[in-house]
């Protein structure tokens, strides 16, 4: 029997924006770019886009998450959000043990 919470296509609302916060730290340049393992330097501006496209996505979808989702995208906005001023200042990234 299929999982009625896991599309046909095997994609989930929680894996599209786990697969968006990758793409803003890749862009961030905190991680190696997955298709070519190697890390590019920081695009501030490509960050920012997909921050934004997070918090569009929080804005659109809201009263339509389950609770594990909503917070997922609020710890997410708000780290990527951190990072952001971080990077904006120059600094790299505070790794928390």
């Amino acid at each position: 029997m299929d999982n009625p919470d896991t599309p046909e296509t095997g994609m989930t609302f929680t894996g599209f924006i786990l697969s968006l916060a990758t793409t803003a730290a890749v862009h961030f340049g905190d991680i190696a770019d997955p298709n070519t393992g190697e890390k590019i330097e920081p695009n501030l501006p490509a960050a920012a886009q997909m921050i934004e496209l997070i918090a569009l996505l929080q804005e659109k979808t809201k009263g339509n998450l389950i609770e594990p989702e909503e917070r997922l995208v609020d710890d997410l906005l708000y780290e990527l959000r951190l990072r952001y001023v971080q990077a904006q200042q120059g600094g790299s990234r505070i790794i928390h043990p």
